[in-house]
């Protein structure tokens, strides 16, 4: 798509889409000077492409996801969205906040998903271009309604995604409310360093010593259980191939992974959780959060009936996810950090995916 209407010497926009209510969506296009481009639209805050250069500088687009807004509209398992009000699923839709119980819908099983049936992911965002202090970046304003999809409080949601020239796509996340709710929003990016085929031979490390179990409908059981002696075990770089086929009843729950890691990282601080390798392109992505958990999906519900980007078919675990976010089911864990948000309180948090690439002969 030929982009056009330069903002500045690294940001330009062009149109998308329409809605089925006639409202047009546009596309923004964030560049620095090592040819890295990240294109996001408003339309679900969604980050459409990110083109990223292999060991020999050779660019490929690293994330899933459609060449239209029409395919997003027809079949988009949150690929590349921003989720909200609440990331990641609430047993049987039901959370209660001051002696009040509230219900939410139910999309998934018996279970809330990612914010419900018109989540944060299917929401026009108010788009602003602006100069950030290190490169180019988009402002993305939401106003989520008392009572939408069933949460209580009017919250306002910024989100900005910034490009620097260290190769960093940053995404802030802060909000407030005027009445107390829940807040845990995420960006959900499906990645693939290679650019197509399955993930399996990517290397993965997760600081993280402990996870959440889960039980037959995804929900935690509220075990913080040691990953040492598990699969899911990847405090040194594993392939994520070699154990994900293993006789381990959660991997059978989960089809693959699915689960959420306690990061080690200290809640609040902004830190390095994960970093993952592809041999092959020599491509690395690292991932810092100050959010305490992080959820690592590998696409296991994909299934050859999306096609996506240039005709590609999306097979099972065709990419791979690493979600920054509250635990899942959080409102009704009280030992799990709290996702509540109270008037007067600032909902902050942010994550980094930073580029780079392996010398020649390393993996």
């Amino acid at each position: 798509m030929q982009l056009s209407n330069a903002l500045s010497p690294a940001i330009t926009v062009a149109p998308f889409g329409t809605l089925p209510d006639g409202a047009p969506a546009s596309i923004y296009s964030l560049r620095n000077a090592h040819g890295i481009e990240a294109r996001v639209c408003n339309y679900g805050g969604i980050l459409v492409s990110l083109q990223a250069p292999d060991r020999h500088g050779h660019l490929a687009d690293i994330v899933l996801g459609h060449d239209h807004l029409q395919g997003y509209l027809d079949s988009s398992p949150y690929f590349g969205a921003l989720i909200g009000r609440c990331a990641n699923r609430i047993a049987r839709g039901k959370f209660t906040l001051d002696g009040t119980t509230y219900s939410v819908a139910v999309n998934n099983g018996p279970n809330s998903l990612h914010g419900g049936l018109k989540g944060f992911d299917k929401a026009l965002w108010q788009p602003t271009p602006v100069r950030g202090a290190s490169g180019p970046a988009l402002e993305l304003d939401y106003a989520s309604k008392d009572g939408e999809e069933g949460y209580p409080g009017n919250l306002n949601v910024k989100a900005v995604y910034s490009l620097d020239e260290n190769d960093s796509l940053r995404v802030d996340i802060t909000a407030s409310t005027d009445r107390t709710t829940i807040v845990n929003l995420t960006q959900h990016s499906y990645f693939n360093l290679a650019g197509h085929g399955n993930i399996l031979a990517h290397k993965l490390q997760i600081d993280a010593d402990r996870f959440t179990p889960v039980d037959d409908t995804l929900i935690p059981t509220g075990e913080l259980r040691p990953v040492n002696g598990t699969p899911f075990d990847f405090r040194r770089p594993t392939a994520i191939g070699d154990r994900i086929d293993q006789d381990d009843e959660q991997l059978k729950l989960g089809h693959g992974y699915d689960h959420n890691f306690v990061v080690n990282n200290p809640p609040g601080r902004l830190g390095r959780i994960a970093r993952a390798t592809e041999p092959s392109s020599g491509r690395v992505l690292e991932v810092f959060s100050d959010w305490p958990g992080a959820q690592f999906y590998t696409a296991n519900f994909l299934d050859g009936t999306i096609r996506g980007k240039g005709g590609q078919v999306y097979q099972r675990r065709a990419a791979f996810c690493i979600e920054p976010q509250h635990f899942p089911d959080s409102p009704n864990h009280p030992h799990f950090p709290s996702p509540i948000l109270k008037p007067g309180q600032k909902y902050r948090h942010s994550v980094i995916y930073k580029l780079s690439t392996l010398p020649p002969g390393h993996e």
